[in-house]
């Protein structure tokens, strides 16, 4: 680090945004050299999955599964939960102290690294030259972009006025309300369900379309609502909020009820309805946290900010500027944001150093093909690859293989197991393009499916990875069974040519 011009400090990389893609961005691009990299950050080292996403919500949502998979197996006597104990093991995770996040461990990190951390709004003020506060910073090498996403409020007559929650107060709540009334029906809107109403919220879900999680294969969604139909949450699909009063709204703090009740008006199939509700969830999509960044200094609009495979920045010239994690809107996952990350400081230290860019670590592929992820509902849903609608979309001949997860595994492991699998298989190549699997415990069977999928291994080969008995990843083997039973014969295969 040196001096670049008076009031100015000079970095080889700088980072805005200390979430996990802009740690491992810093991380990569400096290991192994003499490099210096700092990370601005204004609110926590860590981001938004350590303490406000992922890593909360698991920590809410494994009670349910616990005692899920206790209430299927006889001998075993259980009851519900404890609230106080749920959040208390939640706060650990987040290290949740005195009412905030401490994030001291991260900076330790960061700083064992060689990373400094600045706390502060990074701002762009031209070509590799960022502003904090006072402060100037110019980057001999990169700028790397990586200040997230927030989330995004509908524009609804009254949503705003009322203090809804968002997803942060959802996973950091301090008391349970009785009664919630949830907008989405994504996956932050089905974990929350799951988590609400097994801790003992009675729970409405206002979904505008036709069913949950429609980003996935049908099936999947439809074992979700049923399941939470099960645990008593109310789904009205089809409807959307029309105006929100909420007269007593106050701000207490995150995570605590934001005042008096919330009456909701909304329309759906059977017209309009009114639901009254004591807290109100808002899980709508998100929107990226670039309008106060300055991108307008790079000749930039606010909003998503697109890239190459290389994470490069594709409207600025001079390859100095990139993107990592949500805000390129590519792969809105904490893995996806990572893997950005270390592909993104793999090209800064090559390109830092004068090698060649013709690795395949250096272009971040994936992301177009194989992004793997998990629904942590009861019963989780895991996806890698594409769903069938979107491979014929993408013009891939392909044909589907699925059935119920009836293997003496499952069976062991609870007697009331129930899971579905699904491949989409590309029949000109004979490889996987997605994967589909619903069930107790199934996120865990996912990295096999990503490994296919990503790899592009043949069936052919498949059929000599031969799964543990009795384990769940016995279903693999009856995937590749049904699909074998559906194909033609060798001999039909040749009486078909031979009519040809």
């Amino acid at each position: 680090m040196s001096d670049r011009e008076p009031g100015t400090t000079e970095y080889d990389v700088i980072v805005l945004g200390g979430g996990p893609a802009g740690e491992n961005a810093a991380d990569y691009a400096i290991s192994g050299s003499d490099r210096t990299a700092i990370i601005v950050e204004p609110e926590r080292v860590g981001g938004e999955c350590s303490y406000w996403a992922c890593v909360p919500s698991k920590a809410l949502l494994r009670p349910a599964h616990v005692l899920g998979a206790a209430h299927g197996l006889p001998g075993i006597e259980t009851r519900g939960p404890d609230l106080a104990a749920v959040l208390r093991r939640r706060d650990e995770f987040v290290h949740l102290r005195d009412g905030d996040h401490d994030d001291s461990s991260q900076v330790a990190w960061a700083g064992g690294l060689g990373i400094e951390v600045i706390r502060g709004v990074g701002r762009l003020d031209g070509e590799r030259r960022v502003t904090v506060g006072e402060r100037v910073l110019h980057a001999r090498q990169a700028v790397v972009l990586a200040t997230g996403t927030r989330a995004a409020i509908p524009d609804v007559p009254g949503l705003r006025e009322a203090l809804p929650w968002t997803s942060r107060d959802a996973t950091s709540m301090h008391e349970l309300p009785k009664r919630v009334v949830v907008i989405g029906g994504g996956v932050v809107a089905c974990e929350a369900a799951t988590w609400l109403s097994s801790l003992g919220a009675e729970v409405t879900l206002l979904v505008r379309g036709d069913r949950l999680l429609a980003g996935t294969e049908p099936f999947a969604g439809k074992r979700v609502a049923q399941s939470l139909n099960a645990r008593g949450v109310r789904i009205l699909f089809g409807t959307s909020p029309q105006r929100v009063q909420r007269p007593a709204a106050a701000d207490h703090g995150e995570g605590r009820v934001h005042g008096g009740p919330v009456t909701v008006h909304a329309t759906g199939p059977d017209g309009e309805s009114t639901l009254l509700a004591d807290e109100l969830v808002v899980a709508a999509g998100r929107t990226p946290n670039t309008a106060d960044i300055g991108l307008e200094t790079v000749g930039l609009r606010a909003g998503y900010v697109s890239v190459d495979d290389q994470l490069t920045v594709t409207d600025v010239p001079g390859s100095w500027l990139y993107a990592v994690g949500d805000i390129n809107h590519r792969a809105a996952l904490t893995h996806m944001g990572k893997y950005q990350g270390r592909v993104c400081g793999d090209v800064i230290a090559a390109r830092a150093e004068g090698r060649s860019l013709s690795a395949p670590r250096h272009r971040a592929g994936a992301d177009h093909y194989a992004v793997p992820q998990v629904v942590f509902t009861d019963p989780e849903v895991a996806a890698v690859g594409l769903t069938e609608a979107a491979a014929r979309k993408a013009g891939y001949d392909v044909r589907t293989v699925a059935l119920d997860i009836e293997v003496a595994g499952a069976a062991l492991t609870r007697d009331d197991y129930s899971g579905r699998a699904a491949l989409v298989i590309d029949n000109t190549t004979d490889t996987v393009l997605g994967a589909t699997f619903v069930g107790p415990e199934v996120g865990e069977q996912l990295h096999a499916a990503t490994i296919a999928v990503a790899g592009k291994v043949p069936l052919d080969a498949l059929w000599h990875a031969v799964p543990a008995f009795p384990t769940v990843s016995e279903f693999w083997l009856r995937l590749l069974e049904t699909d074998r039973s559906s194909l033609p014969s060798a001999d039909e295969r040749n009486r078909t040519d031979h009519d040809h």
